[in-house]
């Protein structure tokens, strides 16, 4: 048996959903707990990757699987790479949970240090340097034109993660911190006044790609998209750059590829991305406080989950210490201070 998976019903529903399937459904679960589930599920000739929610813990909107299947399914074609949609069930009755199915896209994935050892810096120079060029790619799609103008509500979009994340905290929280309570101080007296729109990912780093199997300078697509919407690009800029913190290993529960120091420093990688979009990092104070009060929450989720035993595998006892180191770097930003 598969944990939160019925795998009877699942291939029940695909068959009715119109997919082609030749022989018994079997799946693997390839990761599970720090955000939703993902298995890799096949029969006798295909592959496919379906993805729920948690068994338990949840926080709200932070596992939206219809979410990412609307937006996959509004960026095909587009330069944005995307694995091809293939069916989504919001009926929790048919695997007891909602979930979404996309196809299989062959690739490797850089999670670890030890992934990037096989690079050369060459190599992985041009990889962040695609990265980068991915992200802005998003921000510049016309997301009125992909029929994404529903997608979310840019106006006040700041204004709005800033409650969101505060709420969330308070969900998840272990107990009372005086530095959550600083920070978000901080963020309400410094929401900038104006802000552009795009298609934000939400959690754009590395492992959040698949490379193309035999270059690594190429993205076959941009995954794990459930806390994209509509809002402003530069919190998916400052994400991005705060996640080479190093306590993101701690979140990850392993070495992460993304601290490493083989790659650009975080203002490194914020330029590289204002040259090749020309778009200016204004108030970027706020973005980076933003962006570490942000992965603090996320941390103290994942601790939650942990602790009520809704996570499966290894990697997750470690989570909550990462909590203080995000939210004194993102105090530090709001005080003019290095990243």
């Amino acid at each position: 048996m598969v944990i939160g998976l019925d795998l009877p019903a699942l291939q029940n529903f695909l068959s009715e959903s119109g997919a082609m399937l030749h022989g018994e459904l079997r799946a693997d679960l390839i990761s599970g707990g720090k955000s939703n589930l993902t298995y890799v599920i096949y029969d006798d000739a295909s592959k496919w990757v379906l993805r729920r929610p948690p068994t338990a813990g949840l926080t709200p909107s932070a596992h939206d699987v219809a979410r990412e299947f609307r937006i996959t399914s509004a960026l095909q074609g587009t330069d944005v790479p995307v694995a091809a949609t293939v069916a989504l069930c919001e009926d929790n009755t048919v695997i007891g949970a909602p979930f979404s199915v996309v196809e299989y896209v062959v690739g490797q994935v850089i999670r670890t240090k030890v992934d990037l050892e096989a690079l050369s810096d060459a190599e992985i120079e041009s990889c962040v340097n695609t990265l980068v060029n991915v992200i802005g790619a998003l921000h510049n799609v016309d997301y009125e034109a992909a029929g994404l103008g529903r997608f979310g509500r840019p106006d006040g979009y700041v204004a709005r993660q800033v409650e969101l994340w505060a709420n969330q905290w308070n969900r998840v929280k272990s107990g009372d911190c005086a530095d959550i309570d600083r920070l978000y101080a901080a963020l309400t007296e410094s929401i900038p006044a104006l802000s552009e729109s795009s298609i934000v990912h939400g959690d754009y780093r590395i492992d959040n790609t698949i490379l193309a199997i035999d270059d690594v300078s190429a993205v076959a697509a941009v995954v794990d998209w459930e806390l994209s919407t509509l809002g402003d690009p530069l919190t998916d800029v400052a994400l991005m750059c705060v996640y080479r913190n190093p306590a993101l290993d701690l979140v990850i529960g392993e070495p992460a590829a993304w601290t490493s120091s083989r790659l650009p420093a975080p203002d490194d990688l914020a330029q590289r991305y204002s040259a090749a979009t020309g778009r200016e990092l204004v108030n970027w104070h706020f973005y980076i406080g933003l962006a570490n009060f942000k992965l603090a929450v996320i941390a103290e989720g994942i601790n939650h989950r942990y602790r009520v035993g809704a996570t499966r595998g290894e990697g997750f006892d470690k989570a909550g210490e990462a909590v203080p180191e995000f939210l004194a770097a993102g105090l530090r930003a709001l005080r003019g201070k290095a990243i």
